[in-house]
């Protein structure tokens, strides 16, 4: 039970739940523009629970220091910090666009907010990173959760991860849909 309450309280912090922050932090810098042809990512979310809800993917810095910082804090130190948001669409691939200062090396994380409360909910929300790492008791490293932009967009899969089980969090479902 000890596990459940270290995992309820660690994801949400590192996913920002804990600290507020303005919902458009980030969002003027990170949202793609029509026909987008400078640095950013083209996140592909699979694995998804349902088709409620919004996507939001948010970009960090890529050392373990600022991955999941407070959004407040990386902005008004000047480091990265981007945010893209979109409804889950009724059907089709899930790709949520969001700009990068330049090319190189970003952290990200990707939050499918189920019941659309700007929060991550343990027991309903789904999270994910780049290079799908497992999600145990706690966030995992930048060097696992680290994505290259190129010049122009990037496209980048990133599985979500749900509660399911009694301690379970983790990909639902057959991994290859």
């Amino acid at each position: 039970m000890r596990a459940a309450v270290a995992l309820a309280i660690l994801l949400p912090a590192a996913a920002g739940a804990m600290i507020a922050s303005r919902p458009d932090l980030g969002t003027a810098a990170g949202t793609c523009r029509v026909g987008e042809t400078g640095p950013a990512f083209l996140v592909t979310a699979v694995g998804l629970k349902d088709r409620k809800g919004t996507l939001r993917v948010e970009v960090y810095p890529s050392d373990d220091d600022e991955f999941l910082a407070d959004d407040n804090v990386l902005v008004a130190a000047g480091k990265t910090f981007r945010r893209a948001e979109m409804p889950v669409p009724a059907a089709g691939p899930a790709v949520v666009c969001v700009r990068v200062p330049t090319a190189g090396a970003y952290t990200l994380s990707l939050l499918h907010d189920r019941d659309g409360n700007r929060k991550f909910g343990f027991a309903s929300d789904g999270l994910g990173f780049p290079n799908n790492p497992a999600l145990h008791l706690a966030p995992p490293p930048a060097s696992a959760a680290r994505a290259t932009a190129g010049t122009g967009p990037t496209p980048l899969t990133i599985r979500l991860n749900y509660h399911h089980g009694l301690l379970a969090f983790g990909p639902i479902g057959d991994p290859a849909k």
